[in-house]
């Protein structure tokens, strides 16, 4: 269906090839791409290797019986639900050993990027470690390790450019059109409204002599044309289930971070940002008939509209709509399978996705392994589903969602190998509670993990065994 499709017209270097694979082509058709908080250093409580963490017991659980209730339909895509997010208190006080180290990280940064030819490999070191905030820093390192910036220097503006040009052009064609529903270019709809006039003008002069008289006739409708059609041609029906689309959607955004201001609210800022994410969710749902919009797909564009529309830069913030378009497409390139249902079965879907993240446990910690297989029967589909259709942006708060998306980006191995990593993680850092738990208490832990320290979590992470490495990408 998908796999074999997908391809990228144009050489990408080494290591930008490792962490995203051919396979962008057809998820835009006719779009020609060219080939955090860093929370400040690493604390000063010193972890052994193997050392669980303590956790916090999260607020806000919800009944047994709806829990319960829920695990059937928790791994179907439209049943997707958006987890509060509490408002959190400013951070505490900052050690002089971690501003150090955050200065340390940002000249080190601002070095590599303002090299004429950038090595990726050192680039990718640096974000693992965690970027840094302000400057722009961020923006300009994810574009990088996304391949959508090249590592020539020289080349960006120009790179820039084309891509911001022919995102415009995609949506004056495809969401400014008169048939919003319809699929084509503008040329074509305004021929089928010609067509279908001239129908109609040819109906009344091939009857203009109709006795009045006489039994009325009545002028026949095409199948295609009819409202209450089901066919996939007609354009009644495209037209019902864009409308249904756009609602959806508009439905999502207003639940994205609710306790940010940049996306929530009725303020003129936060309704212009809702509506760049609309176009870019509406504009790849257009370009991927197969794929169209998935429930949940707004909170991993979140991300990335945010760290583009916040860079200093005012032009690069003035385009961070067509640049999120690009780099959404980019990411979601390594993961597109999962959002396939045709696909869920296949040795690329979301459940083969799943078995490995139980393999990855199983090399590493098989009594928690088995506690949760046979013991509890807390399988991964009833919450590692969102954790990795959804790149753990509903997990944790938005802050250390950009930190997470650092290493992921980071990984030379692709996303898909750090996030099953970093699942994992998760699934060893609250072990104890894990194996003293029940099915309930199992499941509600993990369905609202709780507060823990991002730094850890990612050291645990980054050093799992890689033993059972068949879904790592080939180097």
């Amino acid at each position: 269906m998908l796999k074999g499709k997908l391809k990228l017209p144009l050489p990408v270097p080494d290591k930008a090839r490792r962490a995203f694979p051919d396979r962008l082509g057809s998820l835009v058709a006719g779009f020609d791409f060219k080939e955090e908080d860093y929370g400040g250093g690493s604390d000063l409580v010193v972890f052994e290797p193997g050392e669980e963490l303590e956790t916090f017991q999260p607020n806000g659980f919800v009944s047994d019986k709806d829990q319960s209730a829920g695990v059937a339909n928790f791994v179907e895509e439209s049943d997707i639900k958006v987890r509060p997010r509490p408002e959190k208190d400013g951070a505490g006080p900052v050690s002089t050993v971690q501003v150090i180290a955050v200065d340390e990280k940002r000249s080190d940064l601002e070095f590599e990027l303002s090299r004429p030819e950038i090595n990726l490999e050192k680039l990718q070191r640096i974000a693992s470690a965690g970027l840094p905030d302000g400057g722009g820093l961020r923006a300009t390192a994810w574009k990088l390790l996304l391949g959508y910036l090249p590592p020539s220097r020289d080349q960006w503006e120009k790179e820039l450019t084309e891509n911001r040009q022919k995102y415009a052009k995609l949506k004056e064609e495809l969401l400014l059109s008169p048939l919003p529903w319809t699929n084509g270019n503008l040329e074509s709809r305004q021929s089928e409204l010609t067509r279908r006039k001239d129908e109609a003008f040819s109906y009344k002069e091939q009857h203009v002599d109709v006795d009045v008289d006489g039994p009325l006739r009545r002028h026949e409708i095409s199948q295609e044309d009819h409202p209450l059609s089901l066919g996939k041609a007609s354009a009644w029906h495209q037209y019902f289930q864009y409308t249904e689309m756009v609602e959806q959607i508009d439905r999502d955004l207003q639940r994205t971070h609710p306790d940010k201001k940049f996306f929530s609210g009725e303020t003129s800022f936060s309704r212009k940002n809702r509506q760049a994410m609309k176009n870019i969710l509406l504009l790849f749902a257009k370009l991927n008939p197969a794929i169209r919009y998935v429930q949940g797909m707004n909170e991993v564009l979140a991300p990335i509209y945010y760290v583009f529309s916040t860079d200093t830069d005012e032009k690069n913030a003035a385009n961070a709509e067509a640049d999120s378009f690009s780099c959404f497409v980019r990411l979601l390139s390594d993961s597109v399978d999962h959002f396939c249902q045709q696909l869920d079965n296949s040795s690329v879907g979301i459940l083969s996705t799943l078995t490995r993240l139980s393999d990855l446990l199983k090399a590493n910690d098989e009594e928690l392994w088995r506690h949760l297989e046979f013991t509890s029967k807390v399988r991964p589909q009833f919450y590692a589903f969102r954790w990795i259709t959804l790149l753990l942006t509903q997990e944790f708060d938005f802050q250390p969602i950009l930190r997470i998306w650092d290493c992921l980006l980071g990984n030379s191995f692709g996303v898909q190998d750090m996030l099953l990593r970093v699942c994992c993680a998760m699934l060893l850092c609250v072990k104890s509670r894990l194996l003293s738990g029940d099915f309930v208490a199992n499941l509600k832990l993990l369905q609202h993990y709780p507060d823990i320290n991002i730094e850890h979590l990612l050291r645990v992470a980054q050093d799992l065994s890689p033993d059972t490495s068949s879904y790592r990408l080939s180097p």
